[in-house]
């Protein structure tokens, strides 16, 4: 396995600034990877022609001595749900939308092109981003590139398999219960969902629609640096989003280069809650174990959280409410008539899953869920964070009709998303949470670890990633494609 050519984003934007290379040329190359993968269904939409215009504008503007940004021409993919630009196609994955043309670009997609960004195209997602596998009907399945019958997750499956496929040197994502971290570990990348309200962003009609909090949106990359980067970038309050918060001063990129001794963390191999797989709880226990040889403090911890029957069923009934609510909102912005629609079983299931939920029943969910804030908070004491697998198996079957596992490490599971991944938790508690790559399996499938850090502690949690990344490199372990 050898690593597609990809400097990092800051050197990638120095050349271009310096004049040793062209932003045109960086696009070029970007669009030919795309073009070279494309059976990965990593993008929705390319933007060719915009693309190359806004890559002239800023080679010109460097040959006139202008500085356009710390992005300064590198191609960047958005997610197709949740991230929008202005006159290009805006589907939310869903084939009822295969026309719909965004009419204003999203709080990220401005900054990233403050920023000397140039977008190249909108990244694969499931229909309303409702499931933790990415196929839908405009594109098909987006597997993996490791393996291309293996999923490369979701929501933000096409982020992922794109950088992980070497097209673009970032992408933006979007998470309710893993969308960021589990297409991340599927794909062998990096994945940041931050404390919600660091990262802007909002619906078009709806400023509180990610009040619940589960929903954030947050930045991809292939390493641990590049997403600090891309995370000052989209960070920082925004008076659209009512749940943004005020601008800390905080500086990611130096958050990277704390030194190991300094970090302490505490372990869990499954949070007390569910099975992992042999293949997951090893290949992550020797990254633990890398981490401490480099002079990380690491801590086993007991984390004390409700029954995973009684925490799964508050995550499923509140964010089912939530989804019901999107949905609602969508058709009534399009006229979609949800109820009719032809819609993948998946897709029609997600919506319905709030159906007979009383309100009065969906906040009384909110006692497990605290039970469950608490239980992080007492393992995250004395600890600059806390880590755990981020999937609890390696990466799944690539359709949305496949079978999840229905056993784990000999345990009977239901086979439902959740007992997939230990990311779900930290959507409910409203931590910040990366994963990063933590090695291969036998077969040679990616394993993400997670680092969970304590609320808007995005620092701490990038510091303990970028620890990791130097203790056990990734950068030369991708497929050649």
């Amino acid at each position: 396995m050898i690593a597609p050519p990809a400097p990092s984003v800051r050197t990638l934007a120095a050349d271009v600034r310096d004049g040793s290379r062209s932003a045109v040329d960086l696009l070029e190359t970007s669009l030919d990877r795309i073009e070279a993968t494309s059976e990965l269904n990593a993008f929705i939409t390319v933007i060719e022609d915009e693309a190359r215009e806004r890559a002239r504008e800023i080679d010109v503007a460097v040959a006139r001595g202008a500085d356009p940004g710390p992005l300064c021409g590198v191609p960047v993919g958005i997610k197709d749900l949740g991230s929008r630009k202005e006159g290009v196609r805006h589907t939310l994955g869903l084939e009822q939308l295969a026309d719909n043309v965004a009419t204003s670009d999203s709080i990220g997609v401005e900054r990233l092109e403050a920023a000397g960004a140039v977008i190249v195209g909108t990244t694969s997602t499931p229909a309303l981003g409702h499931t933790i596998r990415t196929e839908n009907r405009l594109v098909g399945a987006t597997p993996t590139p490791f393996d291309r019958e293996r999923s490369a997750g979701g929501s933000s499956g096409g982020s992922a398999a794109a950088l992980a496929a070497g097209t673009v040197g970032l992408a933006t994502g979007s998470d309710v219960g893993g969308s960021l971290r589990v297409p991340a570990s599927c794909c062998n990348v990096v994945g940041l969902k931050p404390t919600l309200g660091v990262v802007p962003n909002r619906a078009p009609t709806d400023g509180f629609s990610s009040h619940t909090p589960f929903l954030v949106s947050g930045p991809m990359a292939r390493t641990v640096e590049d997403t600090a980067l891309l995370l000052d970038i989209l960070a920082g309050p925004d008076d659209r989003d009512p749940h943004s918060v005020p601008d800390p001063g905080t500086d990611y990129v130096a958050a990277t280069g704390r030194p190991a001794a300094d970090l302490s963390v505490a372990y869990s191999p499954n949070l007390d809650l569910q099975p992992v797989a042999p293949q997951v709880r090893e290949t992550v226990g020797a990254a633990v174990d890398d981490l401490a040889a480099a002079g990380v403090t690491v801590d086993p911890v007991d984390v004390s959280l409700p029954p995973y029957d009684e925490l799964s069923m508050a995550y499923v009934t509140q964010v089912g409410v939530s989804f019901r609510a999107s949905a609602d909102r969508i058709a009534a912005a399009y006229g979609i008539d949800f109820e009719t629609a032809d819609l993948e079983p998946t897709v029609r299931a997600t919506i319905e899953l709030a159906d007979g939920v009383e309100a009065a029943d969906a906040r009384r969910r909110n006692v497990p869920r605290t039970a469950a804030y608490d239980g992080i908070q007492r393992a995250l004491s004395g600890h600059d964070a806390l880590i755990t697998p981020t999937l609890t198996v390696p990466p799944y079957d690539k359709y949305l009709a496949d079978d999840y596992p229905t056993e784990i490490d000999g345990e009977s599971v239901d086979g439902v998303p959740t007992d997939a991944m230990l990311t779900w938790v930290f959507n409910m508690t409203g931590h910040p949470a990366v994963s990063v790559p933590a090695g291969f399996t036998d077969g040679g499938l990616p394993v993400g670890l997670q680092v969970v850090g304590h609320r808007h502690a995005e620092s701490d949690v990038l510091a303990v990633a970028a620890a990791l990344e130097e203790a056990r490199p990734w950068v030369d372990q991708y497929p050649e494609l």
